[in-house]
């Protein structure tokens, strides 16, 4: 009886076939009628023929050799190519990794033909602002108060550090802390610093009567201590209790905290300062801050002069375009290049200048066990400042021509005969406040940095365009200020880096296609140019809704109570 299939077919069972008969290689040897080639056979074959035809019989005998095939293929294979010639070894081309190295150059000296003989587009400085703003145009709406103040809860001394923006930034915070805690704000103290080297006073950058007589209503400003008072400390401002306040501290710690002391002491310090005050506070610190940057901190009488009248020079030079001209925020100065760690074209002279500078700055900080620094990283990131050649690029390829006005403002340019001469061919009428101004001119401000970027704000401020090419606080500050006197919008491009340092590391890019993809960033920065300030933004960069108002809100209030 035959065993029965378990597995049902068809709704029942079928009997299994009977098992194969055994298989003997010995039966095999005579097997010649079918066809199949025999060792006793073909006299004519070579012994290897034969000693092959005897493996593939073993082979088709004994398939569990097939597990082996794969080691038997490799081994064949090696056995091939063991006869095969090795005189000329094969080169693999290694391209570096994308940002690990500065392509710019290259590209530049591929594209410029192209780039010079381009006619496809209108100048940028006439049509680049076209976005209609959503929902209208803002207006400054900060108000002062007309009450008269009560009496002082005491007087609270700040110590401001850091460059010019910064400090502005200690500056304002000093005023809406001392508004809020109803105290008296003595004039803060600029803090020297080894890096910025400027030993500049309030007074010498801002206009120091101005700004107390704007504030008078709203926040008690005072040059100084009263005696009676500093007596009780041995007249020695180290005597007097100092707050060491974390970063970005809410405006209720001071309350809680800082008011208590002051109404025991009458007297406080707080030092360091920058930073000291989160950008999210109630509306009554917002407005203060408002008034302080935008209304009361305005430039000494003799940065003023000197910057209103290179703006005039600007506009003279940019008469083939109404007056319009674009400022540009060029952060390339050896300290700038030494900090961001990122590698570019100077060679073993920039790397030993860089070394340098770190080390003279920034003594061991980058130098600390453990510490990993890739160049490239940084670049494709858009950490890397960019070159003024790939700034002279950018512009072209958003359409501003070689007819463009264009103001640098930026310290020292490392090594600026070789890097800054790609971007004057690109943008012959290129000037910066060296150029704008003689000699005598800027002797009173050349020794302090505060005094000369003060300058550059001022030319920044009044551009048709500006361009920010590296963070800080300086096109941070700008931004906002931009904003506040351009109906809402900042007016400025600020690049996607990030995008760029790609564009720029192709090598195979066309200018049509990089012209493209530029056209469409300056597109980006013109639909950002009116944004509202969001939780955790600076409201120096972003004054709507907090510094301004809707221009037609009034216009639509009336009509709609008309109706």
């Amino acid at each position: 009886m035959h065993p029965y299939n378990r597995l049902p077919s068809s709704g029942h069972s079928t009997p299994s076939p009977p098992p194969s008969p055994l298989r003997s290689p010995r039966l095999r040897h005579g097997r010649s009628k079918t066809g199949r080639f025999s060792p006793n056979r073909g006299g004519g074959r070579t012994a290897a023929q034969r000693l092959s035809w005897m493996f593939l019989s073993v082979l088709l005998r004994r398939q569990g050799v097939f597990l082996f095939a794969p080691l038997i293929y490799i081994s064949g294979m090696l056995l091939y190519m063991g006869t095969a010639s090795f005189d000329v070894v094969p080169v693999i081309k290694h391209r570096p990794a994308p940002g690990s190295v500065y392509r710019s150059p290259q590209l530049y000296a591929k594209l410029h033909l192209e780039m010079d003989s381009d006619n496809s587009s209108v100048d940028a400085i006439s049509t680049i602002w076209k976005t209609p703003y959503k929902g209208g145009e803002w207006k400054p709406c900060v108000d002062r108060s007309c009450e008269v103040l009560p009496e002082s809860n005491g007087y609270i001394y700040v110590e401001a550090n850091g460059g010019l923006n910064q400090q502005r930034t200690s500056v304002c915070n000093a005023v809406a802390v001392a508004g809020y805690l109803n105290a008296t704000l003595v004039i803060p103290n600029f803090h020297y610093h080894s890096i910025w080297k400027d030993p500049s006073k309030f007074r010498d950058i801002y206009d120091e009567e101005f700004f107390v007589n704007i504030l008078k209503n709203d926040v008690r400003v005072v040059d100084k201590i009263p005696e009676y008072l500093m007596e009780r400390f041995g007249s020695n401002m180290t005597n007097v209790h100092n707050f060491r306040i974390k970063a970005w501290s809410s405006i209720q710690y001071y309350r809680d905290v800082v008011l208590p002391k002051l109404l025991e002491e009458k007297v406080i310090r707080i030092s360091p300062f920058a930073n000291r005050l989160s950008f999210d506070a109630p509306p009554v610190v917002q407005r203060l801050r408002c008034l302080a940057n935008y209304e009361a901190l305005r430039f000494s009488s003799t940065i003023l002069s000197i910057g209103e009248a290179l703006v005039e020079r600007m506009r003279k030079h940019s008469a083939i375009n109404g007056g319009k001209y674009v400022s540009v925020h060029l952060r390339f100065e050896e300290d700038m290049v030494a900090f961001s760690c990122c590698v570019f074209d100077g060679g073993k002279q920039e790397r030993e200048d860089m070394i340098a500078a770190r080390e003279r700055g920034w003594k061991g900080k980058f130098t600390k066990p453990g510490r990993v620094i890739r160049p490239g990283a940084i670049r494709i990131n858009g950490k890397c400042p960019l070159t003024p050649l790939e700034v002279g690029l950018m512009l072209r390829g958003m359409g501003f021509t070689k007819n463009t006005s264009i103001f640098l403002a930026s310290g020292k340019i490392y090594n600026s005969e070789k890097t800054m001469a790609p971007l004057r061919e690109m943008f012959p009428n290129l000037h910066s406040k060296e150029t704008l101004a003689s000699e005598e001119e800027l002797a009173p401000f050349k020794s302090y940095s505060s005094r000369m970027a003060a300058i550059d704000y001022t030319v920044c401020l009044h551009s048709e365009v500006f361009v920010t090419t590296q963070g800080g606080n300086f096109p941070h500050f700008l931004l906002g200020h931009r904003r506040y006197l351009y109906g809402g919008h900042a007016k400025t491009i600020k690049p996607d880096k990030r995008k760029l340092a790609l564009l720029f590391d192709n090598p195979n890019i066309g200018w049509k296609s990089l012209k493209r993809q530029l056209l469409s960033m300056r597109s980006h920065s013109d639909s950002k140019g009116v944004e509202l300030k969001r939780p955790n933004d600076s409201i120096y960069s972003f004054p709507c809704p907090d510094c301004m108002c809707r221009a037609n809100k009034t216009d639509d209030s009336r009509s709609s109570s008309a109706t």
